[in-house]
């Protein structure tokens, strides 16, 4: 099956090409999604279906600029076990390694994807029970970007595993939480945070294994926290999601235990958090509510009346469940909801703070922007 620019042109070869948003409906519910980050593999991204029975699928897509259309490769498609929790490509925008995707489920895969052929082929299956066949589940994972060889899981049995997936060995393994380890994400070389059922934030430094810094626990003991986004622009910023809720809460790791802004304006649960890649005052949310956010965090040390409002809003066709930054293509985010794929971009004619900008819900695909005077121009979802 395959995707499309979005209907509503003018007709003009020009417009057809600048066409803001492309959709690819895949043949079954889509879940985990990431773009790639090589730079001779623009518009590339992975996408995984959640369908419960054992075989699942994942399959590699690619926009077509030439057309406007977003197509997969049967040979670029391929059988996993269990829905994938997570996919990411490797950090390798200067194309030095090799071409690889890695997966989260029972256990850590990583693929190797062969253009020639094209095929793609099964490099390691990690499993970090040594005691046993059999992990527990992985429900999630980051590829650190400083050091490549390193990728860090989280895993229901409250440990986090760093593996050397050069030598497909555990380098790390630590029980993390008192409870399921939801997500991870590295903040530095040796530096990585996690988010639990338990309720915490907690930052690990490999140089001592033996200690962690509880950041933040939920105000309502044993509330669980379920993804994690940390700001690689500005290292001491990041954000998490509380089960089944509607709010944001961002964090500055320098003053631990209190929330230095949270984000209110979803009006059903969050599901997923991506900071820009190129700003260190910007993040994107999604959630049940279909919407997509982006907010602007410069003034988050101020108060703001009424709370802060986010300077853009995208509405989907359904709940979205999975929002993904292209960090080699700031311009563009990725939406997953449904059976559907979205790449949106995200026109910044401007750099501009927005103040007193209004937000108001609009249809789908629609501009949402409105301008403030002494800027001009900002930011938008535009068509």
């Amino acid at each position: 099956m395959g995707g499309s620019s979005d209907p509503n042109q003018d007709g003009s070869d020009e417009q057809q090409k600048r066409s803001e948003i492309y959709t690819y409906e895949a043949p079954w519910h889509i879940y985990a999604m990431n773009w790639s980050v090589r730079r001779d593999k623009k518009y590339r991204l992975a996408i995984a279906s959640l369908l419960e029975q054992y075989p699942n699928r994942v399959e590699i897509v690619q926009l077509d600029e030439s057309n406007g259309e977003i197509r997969s490769d049967p040979n670029l498609s391929f059988e996993h076990p269990y829905p994938p929790t997570k996919t990411i490509f490797i950090p390798d925008k200067e194309c030095q390694k090799p071409d690889l995707l890695a997966t989260s489920s029972d256990f850590l895969r990583v693929w190797r994807i062969n253009d020639e052929q094209p095929r793609v082929e099964l490099k390691s299956l990690l499993n970090g029970n040594k005691n046993s066949e059999f992990c527990g589940p992985l429900t999630s994972f980051d590829w650190n970007e400083a050091e490549p060889r390193r990728i860090g899981t989280s895993s229901i049995d409250t440990t986090c595993t760093i593996w050397d997936i050069e030598r497909e060995t555990v380098d790390t393994q630590l029980i993390a939480h008192d409870k399921e380890v939801y997500d991870i994400a590295w903040g530095g070389v040796g530096v990585f945070a996690s988010v639990s059922a338990d309720g915490s934030v907690r930052v690990f430094d490999l140089r001592d294994k033996e200690h962690s810094t509880i950041i933040y626990e939920s105000s309502e003991p044993d509330t669980p926290l379920v993804r994690l986004g940390w700001n690689k622009q500005d290292p001491r910023y990041m954000a998490t999601i509380i089960m089944d809720s509607a709010k944001v809460v961002v964090l500055d790791i320098r003053f631990p235990t209190l929330p230095v802004v949270e984000l209110q304006r979803h009006h059903s649960s969050v599901n997923a958090v991506a900071w820009a890649p190129h700003s260190s005052c910007h993040i994107c949310t999604a959630g049940d509510d279909s919407q997509a956010l982006i907010w602007d965090l410069s003034s988050m040390g101020q108060p703001v009346e009424g709370g802060l409002d986010p300077i853009l809003a995208y509405t989907a066709g359904a709940e979205i469940e999975q929002l993904q930054w292209s960090s080699s293509q700031p311009d563009w985010v990725a939406i997953a909801f449904s059976t559907k794929l979205q790449i949106l971009r995200v026109v910044q004619q401007i750099f501009c703070h927005l103040h007193n900008n209004i937000v108001k819900e609009q249809p789908c695909g629609s501009i949402n922007s409105e301008l403030d005077e002494r800027n001009k121009v900002c930011w938008i979802f535009a068509r």
